[in-house]
């Protein structure tokens, strides 16, 4: 059968803690991030560390959020001590589940009896897998190449057979939904470590397959003409016009990419999906699908794909640019100075750029998250100005509670692409 809309766990993906707390704010009900080794984003992605496990935890939990540690990069035999002190530090902090990928942190987890959950770097990609690695876990994130037909079957043959797994529950299957999408199979791709001898299945990636190429026969000399000169980047996975396939595949755990993207990103796209869940419950979905995809272009992404393998279509869609293709784009203003709570006003110094009356604004921070606005009034020594360049100290009313030292940045429409190294 079927799962509901609220059934669903829609995992955030988190860099930072102004990440986090964009998770939070936007009703994640689980997040995913890594420490400073062994996991699959060590070199792109902000990052947190070993000491930040108990904070983290504790945040996630006292929201009613789960949150899962990745230690999903391949293991050497020198890795296996750090490998072994970082699930320690996570069961001790209680952190929910690990993400792994390498057999030894299966089996150490289940030596510990930490429980972890099966990393798509895997590639499971029929019910037989499913079952045998049922002996480590609940949970397994299937191969991103498989289709919502395939999917489907898996689910059925597990309701069928009622699959346990290693904690006594239903075996559940986790998902990518939404972000980046790797040409290599299931995320295992060996091209920067030829090229730079920087393993991206250690975490590692160049991520040079974004880049330029143009293919010379070497012989003649001729090149090959390709129309899309990006030929191996591929545009971003997007699945929100077709959430009730999903549910009816038994997807249950709705996973976003994005570690190494910005806190913006992490609030609008959990948005925009917690939103879409809302609209199929009330059946207002189908009529909404075009205002999905609106929001979620405004903020980083390298096209959106509508799918891709889980409709059973070839790969097909491309990047045609580097870098963003987002619709807006941010630019930064300055630090928050103060926020008056009875007021309800903000006051900030401009560091660089310029601030105007009826500007949309973001406000960033480590317990703010995400917040979003529009200058409806600015003041300067008291009185009401138009705008305010470098070096002025400017208020503005503004609802929502932020903090000192929160970033502002200003949000506007790009009428040009180019790569902000938001990778």
């Amino acid at each position: 059968m079927s799962l509901k809309p609220s059934q669903a766990e829609i995992m955030a993906p988190v860099g930072s803690y102004e990440s986090l707390a964009a998770a939070i704010n936007a009703g994640a009900d689980s997040i995913y991030f890594g420490v400073t080794q062994l996991n699959m984003r060590a070199r792109s992605a902000a990052n947190l560390t070993l000491e930040d496990l108990r904070k983290v935890a504790d945040t996630c939990h006292q929201h009613n959020i789960k949150c899962y540690l990745t230690v999903n990069t391949l293991l050497y035999d020198h890795d296996l001590v750090v490998m072994r002190k970082i699930v320690d530090a996570a069961k001790a902090n209680k952190i929910d589940a690990i993400i792994a990928s390498d057999f030894a942190v299966l089996q150490y987890c289940k030596d510990t009896q930490m429980p972890v959950h099966i990393s798509t770097q895997l590639s499971i990609s029929n019910y037989e897998s499913v079952k045998f690695f049922a002996q480590f876990t609940n949970r397994v994130v299937l191969a991103r190449e498989l289709t919502i037909d395939q999917i489907k079957d898996i689910y059925k043959k597990i309701e069928a057979e009622q699959l346990m797994g290693c904690d006594g529950h239903l075996m559940e299957i986790e998902c990518f939904v939404h972000g980046a999408l790797c040409v290599a199979q299931s995320g295992r791709c060996y091209m920067s470590l030829y090229t730079y001898g920087s393993s991206a299945n250690r975490g590692a990636c160049k991520q040079n397959c974004r880049a330029k190429y143009k293919v010379t026969d070497v012989d003649t000399g001729k090149e090959l003409i390709v129309d899309n000169n990006y030929i191996m980047s591929a545009a971003d996975i997007c699945t929100i016009d077709f959430l009730d396939q999903l549910l009816d595949a038994g997807i249950k755990v709705w996973k976003i990419e994005g570690r190494g993207r910005s806190p913006e990103y992490v609030d609008t796209v959990v948005r925009t999906y917690k939103q879409a869940l809302k609209d199929l419950e009330a059946g207002t979905y189908k009529q909404n699908i075009e205002s999905y995809f609106d929001k979620l272009k405004t903020v980083y992404n390298r096209g959106l794909s509508h799918g891709n393998f889980f409709l059973g279509k070839e790969i097909g869609a491309y990047s045609n640019i580097h870098g963003s293709q987002a619709t807006q784009e941010k630019e930064f203003i300055g630090k928050v100075f103060h926020y008056f709570p009875e007021p309800k006003v903000v006051e900030i110094v401009i560091e660089s750029g310029t601030l105007s009356v009826g500007d949309m604004f973001s406000i960033t921070g480590a317990t703010t998250g995400v917040e979003l606005g529009e200058i409806k009034e600015l003041r300067k020594d008291n009185e009401p100005i138009q705008k305010a360049v470098k070096g002025d100290r400017v208020t503005f009313p503004f609802d929502p509670y932020i903090r000192k030292n929160d970033n502002m940045y200003r949000i506007f429409n790009r009428t040009h692409f180019q790569d902000d190294g938001n990778h």
